[in-house]
């Protein structure tokens, strides 16, 4: 690790499996019915002209084709990624993992890279291929309108003397103040998340540890160490008993929460792993390396159950569906690829024909959609059946980092990403709008995390700020 303190940035995948709460259970059934056809084309990023862009029209994406060869799970042969390159070849490692994606221009610039081996999407896979079965909704029909887009949410009934016309409901707008600054960690921090019971929240950081603190209180409580790299990524286990890590030194660790122990060490990974998350059973874990692989492991064993060569560069987020019958993937090389758990299947290739890389991917909370960050200053909302994006926010910095980006669930319907200015910023999910710029940190806010149950937020950022703060939605008066 350098001396410059950046951690390894491994974290690409945010919303960490929770255990359903039946506060919110009616509310994420129907999540999808709050989406409206999107009327005019997407807003293009932050760096770019303001005019509208459509996206519709440049995307690559088919169904499901029969699946590629599968590496073992015993062996894992391939290079670490060009963007990796300076760190495979020298004795002494350098930067962790996520703050090194940013030391040379983003690969995803770039013409898109040939891939290894063609998966469903592909551009460079067989022409005019066979028609292949599509893959069946998980959604249940009713939840789609015969053209397939969500359901409009209902109007307000026309006010008296409003000549007849209805209108949406007002929006509510966050109010997001400042409550705790947590220090602790001596280096950047990569991520923080909350615990599934919502009574704690855990924070990783370059200096190899884990920190847990009151949700509630901010109070520290106890440090997990062990790792000797970097860290980039952690994730709760649904029970909230257990966390695993991510680290620079090739491993992950499951820890006892409770003891302040390490229970198992998964180790197969030929390079940095940079994320890693729980199914939503808990007994399987997902990650994502530098070595371009996705490996699925056997939670109560640590034993690697599959290995999937998922991409040609460094994979920045994995994520479980809320049954956790599929896995989504992202990269450095611009794709996003879903996976059938069970057979380690690609079942479909999402990719903008700008080949932007993708810094972080997570399926929304019914499972319908992906919300995926890019280094183009852009968020994205895709429909994975349609195969195309259906809304875009913008207005943050993300260029250089792979940077969180995260549903909220309880005070509103809300997108929260951090961003390179040194700021949270939230969006309506509906509209686009940005409802509230958080302004705190001094330095990238690399993670935001969502409380499970409150109106809560945590965010944390690197070396030259090393600050987790926990962020509390005041209605206004």
């Amino acid at each position: 690790m350098n001396s410059d303190g950046r951690g390894p940035r491994a974290r690409e995948s945010n919303f960490e499996p929770q255990s359903p709460l039946s506060a919110i259970a009616d509310w994420l059934c129907r999540w999808d019915t709050d989406l409206n056809p999107p009327s005019t084309s997407n807003t293009s990023s932050a760096r770019e002209s303001a005019a509208p862009k459509s996206f519709s029209s440049s995307l690559l994406s088919h169904h499901l084709a029969p699946p590629p060869p599968m590496s073992s799970a015993s062996s894992s042969s391939r290079s670490s990624s060009p963007a990796a390159s300076s760190h495979s070849g020298s004795a002494s490692p350098p930067s962790p993992a996520r703050a090194s994606l940013s030391a040379a221009p983003p690969p995803a610039l770039s013409p898109p890279r040939t891939l290894k081996r063609p998966y469903p999407g592909d551009s460079d896979a067989r022409p005019s291929p066979a028609p292949a079965a599509k893959r069946p909704p998980r959604a249940s029909p009713s939840a789609f309108e015969e053209n397939g887009a969500a359901p409009a949410p209902a109007a307000v009934p026309p006010a008296p003397g409003g000549g007849g016309r209805t209108h949406l409901p007002p929006v509510r707008k966050p109010n997001y103040v400042l409550k705790y600054s947590l220090a602790g960690h001596k280096m950047a921090l990569s991520s923080v998340k909350f615990s599934p019971n919502g009574k704690f929240l855990a924070s990783a950081a370059a200096d190899s540890l884990i920190k847990l603190w009151d949700a509630h209180t901010g109070a520290a409580l106890k440090t997990l160490s062990g790792h000797t790299g970097g860290l980039s990524d952690i994730a709760w286990s649904s029970d909230s008993a257990y966390i695993c890590s991510a680290s620079d030194d090739k491993t992950l660790r499951i820890w006892d929460v409770d003891k302040g122990t390490t229970v198992k060490v998964l180790r197969g990974h030929t390079n940095y792993v940079f994320c890693v998350n729980y199914n939503p059973q808990s007994n399987l874990i997902v990650s994502g390396s530098f070595d371009e692989t996705v490996r699925i492991w056997d939670a109560k064993k640590g034993k690697c159950m599959k290995t999937l060569p998922a991409h040609s560069d460094p994979v920045s987020a994995v994520h479980f569906n809320r049954d956790g019958t599929m896995i989504v993937s992202s990269s450095m090389d611009g794709l996003i690829r879903l996976w059938d758990t069970s057979t380690g299947q690609c079942l479909k290739t999402l990719v903008d024909a700008d080949n932007v890389p993708v810094s972080s991917v997570k399926f929304s909370p019914n499972g319908k959609y992906i919300l995926a960050s890019t280094l183009d200053n852009t968020i994205r909302l895709w429909d994975y059946q349609k195969g195309k994006p259906i809304r875009t926010y913008a207005g943050h910095r993300n260029e250089k980092y792979c940077i969180f980006s995260s549903f909220s669930v309880t005070g509103g319907k809300w997108i929260m990403s951090g961003s390179e200015d040194g700021k949270v910023w939230v969006w309506e999910l509906q509209s686009k709008e940005v409802m509230q710029v958080l302004s705190g940190h001094k330095d990238t806010v690399l993670c935001v995390a969502t409380h499970p149950t409150m109106n809560m937020i945590a965010s944390c950022a690197l070396e030259k700020d090393m600050t987790v703060k926990i962020w509390i939605d005041t209605p206004i008066d």
